[in-house]
């Protein structure tokens, strides 16, 4: 019923320009099309509970999603944003996110977890002061600048998606549950573009300048967090990691340093950068799950104390 081609990965020195990457992007199919939302077997989603500490986890995953509309706005004042080839890629990026937390959303309501009718705009009021102080002085660091920062924005972009991509398989094999698992594999191919996308325009951008590189990797050991920290309340951030890759074996960040980081590694200039595997290890061994769940002051609802 839901039979979608996968993402038809090339290989990364297959792409000489950011055009041939946009290019290979737009024909890639959207899988969460209307017609595959509408086809999902919505009132079964309750013949099979899901465990309630996974609740919090796909609240965060939802709000990350839609808070795509602040990341897109933030992007198109810097020049990473105004050049044409991302902008282009970034419109349909920016829609096929929110559409994520949207379909997110829904399961949870289907689930007996009902949201507020205006759950989006909360979440949006909710991000912190102090977040768009940050946001505001590192567009005006990235305007002075000028195309240089591309490679970081791009190389920042890629480490997001694949962690992104990493927590979205995790939720699908823990919570097991089958109506969630076609929305999780809808939204994992669609993830796995955008991380194509992100990864092959950052290696041609660190490909081209030794600045971009420093630069890139100076960032990035210096001010990279989790997906979703800063918008969205560290807490909340490092709940979710702890319950999705804190189990007591460490195969979770494991598979977090094979996936991410060594990944994120290949990247011209990135050669032994491990802060992404670090701070994923350091959540876990500080927060682990039962820890997490204890620590954790909102739970299902988070909105009575938002």
């Amino acid at each position: 019923m839901h039979s979608h081609p996968l993402v038809t990965v090339r290989r990364y020195m297959a792409f000489e320009t950011n055009k041939d990457v946009l290019d290979w992007f737009e024909k890639q199919e959207r899988t969460l099309t209307k017609e595959f939302i509408d086809a999902l077997p919505w009132t079964d989603v309750r013949d099979t509970p899901i465990d309630e500490k996974f609740i919090p986890v796909l609240l965060y995953m939802r709000d990350v999603e839609v808070l795509t509309e602040m990341y897109h706005r933030e992007l198109q004042r810097t020049p990473t944003g105004r050049d044409p080839v991302i902008s282009k890629f970034m419109e349909r990026w920016g829609v096929e996110e929110v559409t994520h937390g949207q379909v997110i959303d829904r399961f949870l309501n289907e689930a007996g977890h009902p949201t507020p009718e205006d759950w989006q705009k909360q979440t949006h009021r909710n991000v912190p002061r102090s977040y768009h102080a940050s946001t505001y002085f590192l567009t005006t660091l990235t305007n002075l600048l000028g195309s240089r920062f591309t490679a970081t924005h791009m190389a920042f972009g890629a480490i997001h998606e694949m962690s992104t991509g990493q927590a979205y398989r995790k939720m699908k094999e823990l919570a097991n549950h089958p109506v969630l698992s076609m929305i999780l594999d809808g939204i994992i191919r669609e993830e796995a573009a955008h991380t194509h996308f992100y990864r092959s325009v950052a290696r041609i951008e660190l490909e081209r300048s030794e600045t971009a590189r420093k630069i890139a990797r100076k960032v990035v050991e210096t001010f990279w967090r989790p997906v979703g920290q800063g918008s969205l309340a560290k807490d909340r951030t490092e709940y979710a990691i702890a319950t999705l890759f804190g189990d007591q074996t460490g195969e979770g960040v494991d598979t977090l340093d094979r996936t991410v980081t060594r990944r994120a590694g290949q990247f011209p200039g990135f050669e032994g950068l491990n802060k992404t595997t670090a701070r994923f290890r350091d959540i876990c061994r500080r927060l682990n799950p039962a820890k997490a769940a204890a620590s954790l002051i909102f739970s299902v609802n988070l909105y009575s104390v938002l």
